[in-house]
């Protein structure tokens, strides 16, 4: 275990006090109960360019890529911030299976590079800890369904 210094702890505690701000708790809620594209076409519906839906798609990403990349460059201790996050896991999870066209569409091989690393460590990390978790997680994801969009359910 790494020596967590106060700075990093308020680093933490700064990153989840973000993560309560009313408008990401709605992005947030948002992003788990709609957001699980099968491709880049699909997202478009979900979450159509200059929606609000959109808004909430990016404002999670983004915070998860940057919180990543904070980690990635170790200006926080790394297990400490697994210990205390995973959140990064399930937004990935629902990010991997559109990111290598999102970046063949945006001509950027790095686009949101850094919260793909940083999960790679948090799930070799999870791994080491409790073998066979990782994939668990990934069958009981696969078991749930995000909610239908409202407007969508109504046309059901």
């Amino acid at each position: 275990m790494g020596e967590v210094t106060h700075e990093q702890a308020n680093l933490l505690l700064r990153l989840y006090d973000l993560r309560r701000e009313p408008r990401m708790r709605e992005a947030r809620e948002w992003y788990f109960g709609h957001f699980k594209p099968a491709s880049v076409e699909d997202a478009m519906k979900i979450c159509p360019p200059n929606s609000a839906e959109n808004a909430s798609m990016r404002m999670v990403i983004t915070y998860w890529d940057m919180a990543a990349g904070m980690a990635n460059r170790g200006l926080i201790d790394e297990e400490f911030f697994f210990e205390n996050t995973g959140e990064q896991w399930l937004v990935w999870e629902r990010l991997k299976p559109i990111l290598p066209a999102m970046r063949a569409m945006f001509k950027n091989p790095n686009y949101h590079r850094q919260l793909e690393e940083h999960v790679k460590r948090l799930e070799a990390w999870r791994e080491k800890g409790a073998p066979g978790s990782t994939e668990a997680m990934r069958q009981m994801m696969a078991t749930m369904s995000p909610e239908k969009p409202k407007e969508q359910a109504t046309k059901a």
